[in-house]
């Protein structure tokens, strides 16, 4: 039994755009067909990298208070993920060795509605500019909202699947690989 206005379309309003020189998206084919080195040298660039968070000049006054933060959420749209093709089952990273899974076990880009967040370092507030790291968006990407990260609202004692620590393990050695 559907309940209701869940079909029902929901408009949103960006907020904002992001700029950055992140402009090739690395999910699905074009992910599989790169080498894990050159993934781990793309993943660590992106997050090292400094992006711009633009937030829209009408919204004036949006921002103040943010400054006391060292972390932000942003929360921004998939803009350049085809319309048609949203599975609902992926190998995680495009990798058979990992299980076959719903998308929403994953932090797949790729999913019916091309929502993401991601946990961003804030460097510094110009106006209605914020300055950060760590932030894997695309240049040109709709903001939806930011907001101010707590870490005393993540839980305590989270658990996560072993493929995906296996994989947390597996980043974390094409990062340490590739800075060597």
């Amino acid at each position: 039994m559907q309940e209701h206005g869940t079909n029902e379309a929901i408009q949103l309003r960006p907020v904002g755009v992001v700029r950055n020189n992140s402009k090739e998206p690395s999910w699905g084919e074009a992910l599989g067909a790169l080498g894990w080195q050159e993934r781990a040298s793309r993943m660590k660039a992106q997050r090292e990298s400094v992006s711009e968070v633009v937030v829209d000049p009408a919204l004036e006054g949006i921002l103040d208070g943010i400054e006391g933060y060292s972390h932000i959420t942003v929360i921004y749209w998939a803009h350049l993920v085809p319309g048609d093709k949203r599975p609902v089952k992926v190998h995680p990273m495009n990798n058979p060795d990992f299980p076959l899974v719903g998308v929403f076990a994953t932090h797949s880009p790729v999913r019916p509605n091309s929502i993401l967040l991601t946990v961003a370092r804030l460097l510094e507030r110009g106006g209605n500019t914020l300055k950060v790291t760590g932030l894997d968006a695309l240049d040109g990407s709709p903001v939806l909202d930011i907001k101010p990260y707590n870490p005393s609202r993540d839980p305590e004692h989270a658990r996560i699947p072993e493929w995906m620590k296996r994989l947390q393990d597996e980043n974390a050695q094409m990062q340490d690989d590739c800075t060597t």
